[in-house]
């Protein structure tokens, strides 16, 4: 198969097939800005002078001064979890016609591993799509965001780029890790002339996902204590150790929390079972035990949201805490209410992360339906009420989702939790006046006093937490109703003449 058939091949089919390649090449062009934004910020380069030498060509304080701008590139990045997680969601769209149109191919004499390349190369066009589009989005933005003010400063990092390395990573690596992830994914799929057979796993999950979890957080808890080891010990603690641990516990956290979803799915699906009440309840339990790994894909992209959601609140507690401390013995944070500010930013991309996330299940929801129209046209024509179906599919998303966002709540407030110490100050003795002031103490002795030490608990951040469960919680219940408006077309009586 010459690379000009298997690019024609890759962009045909239906309509359905052409919405998506639309989405994943968007969904790419999302991440490809927000990994290009990233690392301009990071391109930023160090004026001269200490490490509190501030960029004074900025408006923004968040980055003029170096130490936040790693930070403020991390929230950056936060955007690429639920947009690749939206991808994800989007390749699965219209997976029965596709099935049957590869099965016609190996028909029509192509070998399953040029059906492969086939699938393969639809993905990773589509990315390269989304990629190029996002290079030139950037661009242009670049341009038009110029906006120095009368002083010359900017609002933004727009007089620096990336390095071309590093903008060629993101364009064409972005699509060869799809691709890739694609080939991953295919392994346990074999397309015949008759259909596709998924290999698919036959054992009930196992909650080894807790181990990950656990060493998330003892990972976590150990940042501090090998810090205290380099200073006891006088040793330079090496620069790349601690952004490597948070890197590792966070996404090892990720992956435990995501694929404990399996887990939970299976569990609550058999507690529907035994104490379930209803046709709908049961038809959930069957639906979750029997594909419990449905879950782990679905909420994966909301669940790592969730997670960084937690930690920020918790970091914003810990921010409150510094201020109180700040407010009763003078030391602390020098300025407190800036970070609470810049905390504001990193909940708005929280905020942006979940509504992407939200997109991506209404995606998951429709491809769900859509995929199992025949059965559910089958079902209400052997007597079944479409309000039971679409109770059933509540009870299926609402069920699993409910425990695993607490979880994942619970993990990244404790991620920070264990992280940052309860903040501590006084124990020391100060002067009351300025040695050599007049009339400050005798000999040139001023007088002290001792100032008692205190230590401030963070309070834990109950209404934000509350408010991100209840904001995940309304995103999954909008995006199943918004997909129960499909059921009655998908479950017309027509849908079992479907080919």
């Amino acid at each position: 198969m010459t690379p000009g058939t298997l690019l024609r091949l890759a962009l045909a089919g239906t309509r359905t097939d052409g919405a998506r390649v639309a989405l994943t090449a968007l969904s790419a062009a999302l991440a490809t800005l927000a990994g290009l934004a990233a690392l301009t910020v990071l391109a930023v380069a160090k004026p001269p002078g200490d490490e509190w030498t501030q960029s004074e060509q900025y408006t923004n304080a968040l980055l003029r001064e170096p130490g936040l701008r790693p930070g403020v590139a991390f929230a950056l990045l936060l955007l690429c979890v639920p947009v690749l997680g939206l991808a994800g969601q989007c390749a699965r769209l219209g997976a029965p016609g596709r099935d049957r149109r590869l099965a016609a191919l190996r028909l029509a004499g192509a070998t399953p591993g040029q059906v492969t390349r086939l699938a393969v190369a639809e993905t990773g066009v589509a990315s390269l799509l989304g990629t190029v589009t996002g290079l030139a989005v950037f661009e242009v933005g670049r341009r038009l965001l110029h906006r120095p003010d009368a002083a010359g400063r900017l609002p933004l990092p727009t007089d620096v780029r990336p390095a071309p390395a590093a903008v060629a990573a993101v364009v064409i690596g972005l699509p060869l890790i799809a691709a890739l992830v694609s080939a991953l994914l295919l392994r346990r799929v074999t397309t015949t002339p008759f259909g596709v057979v998924r290999r698919v796993r036959t054992r009930a999950p196992w909650p080894w996902p807790g181990v990950l979890i656990l060493a998330a957080l003892a990972l976590f808890a150990t940042i501090r204590p090998i810090g205290l080891w380099y200073e006891r010990r006088d040793v330079v603690m090496p620069d790349a150790l601690v952004p490597l641990m948070l890197m590792a516990g966070g996404l090892t956290a990720m992956i435990g929390v995501v694929s404990g979803t399996g887990w939970i799915s299976y569990t609550t699906g058999r507690v529907l079972h035994r104490h379930g009440r209803g046709p709908a309840a049961l038809l959930a339990a069957r639906r979750l035990t029997a594909d419990p790994w449905a879950g782990s894909r679905t909420f994966a992209a909301l669940l790592a949201a969730l997670i960084f959601g937690a930690g920020a609140a918790g970091l914003r507690a810990d921010f409150q805490a510094e201020a109180e401390l700040t407010r009763r013995t003078g030391g602390g944070l020098s300025d407190p209410d800036f970070y609470l500010g810049a905390m504001d930013l990193v909940d708005l991309a929280v905020v942006v992360a979940v509504v992407i996330a939200g997109g991506g299940l209404l995606v998951a929801v429709v491809e769900g339906i859509t995929s199992r129209r025949r059965a559910y046209a089958a079902q209400v024509a052997t007597g079944v009420p479409r309000a039971v179906l679409g109770r059933s599919l509540l009870w299926a998303a609402l069920a699993p989702a409910v425990p695993a966002i607490g979880l994942a709540l619970a993990v990244g407030y404790l991620l920070i939790a264990g992280l940052m110490p309860a903040p501590s100050g006084g124990g020391y003795e100060q002067a009351i006046c300025d040695p050599g002031q007049p009339g400050c103490g005798a000999n040139g002795e001023p007088p002290t006093e001792w100032v008692p030490k205190v230590t401030v608990t963070p309070d834990v951040p109950w209404e934000q937490l509350a408010w991100f469960a209840g904001g995940a919680l309304a995103a999954v219940l909008v995006t199943v109703l918004a997909g129960l408006l499909l059921l009655r077309t998908a479950t017309s009586v027509e849908e079992l003449r479907a080919s």
